[in-house]
Order: C-alpha cells, then sequence, then structure tokens
C-alpha cells in the first residue's frame, strides 16, 4: 500500500508542484510522517513547512496569471516530476520515489486535460483553476492523513 500512497501524492504534485511539499512537510513536523533518519529529515525542521507553505501560495497565485506557462512545458514538467519523486519517497522510500515521479506524470496530463475540460464547462479559467487548487490541496491532506 505505502507505494500506492506515492503514487498519489505523485498525482497531486502534477496538478500543483509546490501544495503537496508544503503538506508533506507539515506531516513530518506534525509527526505523520517519520523522516527523521532520511535524507529528506530536512522536511521536518521548523521553519521548514512554513517556507514550502509561502512558496506554495506564491505558486497559486502565479497559476492564475495569463502569462504562465503551460504545466506541460519542459520546466513545470521536470518541476512536478522532481516534487511527485520527492513526496514519493518521504512515504516509501526508493521505490516510493519512482511511483511519485510516475504519479506526477500522470497528475500533470491528466489535470492539465481535466483543467481544460472544466474552463470550457464554466465558460472561464478561474473556477476550474481554484477547483483544482481545492482538489490538490485537500487529496495531498487527505493521502497523509489516511495512509496513518
Amino acid at each position: 500500500m505505502p507505494y500506492v500512497w506515492a503514487f498519489l501524492i505523485g498525482v497531486t504534485s502534477g496538478l500543483r508542484a509546490l501544495s503537496p511539499q508544503a503538506v508533506v512537510s507539515w506531516a513530518a513536523r506534525l509527526g505523520w510522517v517519520h523522516l527523521e533518519a532520511t535524507p529528506l529529515a530536512f522536511l521536518g525542521f521548523a521553519a521548514t513547512p512554513y517556507i514550502l507553505s509561502a512558496l506554495a501560495i506564491g505558486e497559486l497565485i502565479n497559476d492564475k496569471l495569463p502569462k504562465t506557462p503551460s504545466r506541460k512545458a519542459p520546466a513545470g514538467f521536470g518541476a512536478r516530476i522532481v516534487t511527485g519523486a520527492l513526496c514519493g519517497f518521504a512515504l516509501a522510500t526508493a521505490v516510493g520515489a519512482l511511483a511519485g515521479a510516475l504519479g506526477a506524470v500522470a497528475g500533470t496530463l491528466g489535470g492539465s486535460e481535466a483543467r481544460a475540460r472544466l474552463a470550457r464547462a464554466f465558460g472561464k479559467d478561474l473556477p476550474a483553476a481554484l477547483l483544482e487548487d481545492a482538489v490538490t490541496i485537500g487529496a495531498a491532506v487527505w493521502i497523509l492523513w489516511a495512509r496513518g
């Protein structure tokens, strides 16, 4: 089951690169995820959740700007794969990193398509983007809570 959680947290990284990382960092700080003896121990440091949360909020704002490039552009796609792998590693070590990266690919491609369809249905992008934000954060929190 750990690899399923890693894949799913990777999917959320495909939707938003930094929000799942912030959630994982808060989970580490609150003791939901134990990263103390891993290379990702820094995620549980006192300042890290605040820093990542500030960066995630910046990403959420930037996502709504008209000149923001597509998540499928190489830099954005690559960032999502890396953050998906990091979040996956936090939940299930090395194989979890692969599962998280694969989840990020699925989330990037599927999220792009879903948002485009929602934007067409709403007649504009902002409601679709806000719904995607809520799904990303809600799903990431649920994943960390549900995995125990």
